[in-house]
């Protein structure tokens, strides 16, 4: 094939899986905005309208570093393309639903799928592209596309609510359909990843990894809603599973999540830094339909077009942070990008009762800013200097941190709001949380500033001498240099691709 037919395919590639990662951002956004129509319909009461998100959280966030692995192991083509196929079927089982428990089950089995398909798709970009400018430029239009469509979506989700909720569900259905003729036309066939004899995915390990999670996620989630005593009980046993988890991985001879790859700190910062910046920006999402919708009575639709400003970064993240991220590098993006959400959310801090929507703008279009300047480069730190063989579990590790730390944030809001008596008081005193995390997600990413060595986390035998007792190793770019020039050296591989 000619180097034309070879990048052209490589487009073609990044267009599917870039539908991919806008149908499950999309998916998430309408079904925000359809709720209040599903309680009416089929007569929920509060908390089993709750389960309809948290059900989805929990598949997504619980199955999402055994579905990271299991792209690894078995083929990322083929996970995409078998989960892609049971995120269409279940979505239009859940535009189906008759009963609340139909709903529930099917966003349920639609999140375990979104948590196979999400990591295998990042790991096809992340091997199919040479790591450096070209990788960087990809994840930053598949990050783009992944923030315009929840900010399509909330629109797109009031246009639809309006018809009727059920084509919440069934046009994620049509737009699968085409993303999966996509991507058996185009996304490659390769060889099953090259493992050893025997080899196998760790069962015993996913089952304790992803119980822990479900554990964590459920009682964070539910902590607003639940007494003290539940929710306690729940995350520490789920705080025992981790631990217990950690304990097979050490003895495991193929570990699910092999433990030295944690030894990176530019992959550690991404993660935390991910999961507060995640944290605050879907507290900050729900305060303010809250405070739109609830409190100052403005429609689905209205609320929809106001928030839609801080989509602003679906187009500067494939057009400006690129040549952003080569002038100044990852980290210091990141780092300026936290701060800028940080005065955002800082400016909503005196809110009004009666602002006008002037008012607001200026902190959502400083919003979108820095979901541009942080939402690509976090996803190229925590994949970058990543051997091949392991680039699934990578981005399930970053999206873990997201899932977890949008459900953090949303618990610590509604437990904030639901102590007042007075609404306006209770916004904005959760407020705060979301600002408190901007500001800690910087001081968490300030390390990746230092210009370091051009180290890389590597797998397999002497993967914990190699990735690096020093919490800084990684590329220049991967650790947030000014200069990225390093990043362009190809990362360890794997033989084959899969």
């Amino acid at each position: 094939m000619t180097e034309e037919g070879i990048r052209g395919r490589r487009l073609g590639v990044l267009l599917v899986l870039c539908g991919a990662i806008f149908l499950e951002g999309i998916d998430v956004a309408m079904l925000n905005v359809a709720l209040p129509s599903i309680r009416a319909d089929l007569g929920l009461e509060t908390g089993a309208l709750q389960w309809v998100m948290s059900a989805y959280v929990l598949g997504y966030g619980g199955f999402m570093l055994l579905g990271g692995r299991a792209a690894d192991l078995f083929g990322r083509r083929q996970m995409f393309i078998g989960w892609l196929t049971v995120f269409l079927l279940f979505s239009g089982l859940g535009g189906l639903a008759t009963e609340g428990w139909q709903l529930i089950a099917a966003r349920f089995v639609t999140g375990v799928a979104a948590a196979f398909m999400t990591p295998a798709g990042l790991s096809i970009i992340t091997t199919g592209f040479d790591e450096g400018p070209q990788r960087d430029k990809a994840l930053l239009v598949y990050s783009g596309t992944a923030a315009g469509g929840f900010s399509i979506g909330l629109v797109a989700g009031g246009l639809l609510t309006s018809i009727g909720w059920r084509w919440v569900f069934f046009a994620p259905v049509a737009l699968a359909a085409l993303i999966l003729l996509g991507a058996l036309a185009l996304v490659p066939k390769s060889p099953r990843p090259r493992r050893a004899s025997g080899q196998r995915l760790d069962l015993a390990g996913g089952l304790l990894v992803t119980a822990a999670v479900v554990l964590l996620v459920l009682g964070v989630e539910r902590a607003a809603h639940a007494g003290a005593g539940w929710t306690a009980a729940t995350v520490g046993a789920g705080l025992v599973l981790l631990g217990l988890f950690a304990a097979v991985e050490r003895r495991a001879a193929e570990p699910l999540v092999r433990l030295g790859i944690l030894r990176s700190g530019p992959l550690r910062r991404a993660n935390a830094a991910g999961l507060l910046f995640a944290g605050a920006f879907f507290g900050f999402q729900f305060l303010m339909v809250l405070y739109l919708q609830e409190l100052r009575g403005w429609s689905t639709l209205q609320t929809s077009f106001a928030m839609i400003v801080i989509g602003i970064d679906a187009v500067l993240s494939p057009t400006v942070v690129p040549k952003l991220v080569a002038r100044f590098g990852n980290g210091r993006l990141i780092f300026g990008g936290l701060l800028l959400a940080a005065l955002a959310y800082g400016l909503f801090l005196p809110l009004g009762a009666d602002w006008t929507y002037l008012a607001m703008l200026p902190g959502l279009v400083l919003l979108g800013l820095a979901f541009a300047l942080v939402y690509g480069p976090l996803t190229i730190v925590a994949t970058e200097g990543v051997a091949e063989a392991e680039q699934g579990l990578a981005g399930g590790l970053l999206y873990t941190a997201f899932q977890f730390g949008a459900a953090l944030g949303l618990s610590a809001v509604t437990a904030v709001t639901t102590s007042f008596a007075v609404p306006l008081d209770g916004y904005r005193a959760a407020l705060l949380i979301p600002f408190a995390a901007a500001l800690v997600a910087a001081a968490v990413s300030l390390p990746g500033l230092r210009r370091t060595g051009a180290g890389r986390v590597v797998s397999g035998a002497g993967a914990e001498s190699a990735s690096g007792a020093d919490s800084s190793s990684g590329s220049d770019s991967a650790s947030g240099s000014g200069s990225p020039a390093p990043a362009s050296a190809p990362a360890p591989a794997a033989p084959t691709r899969g």
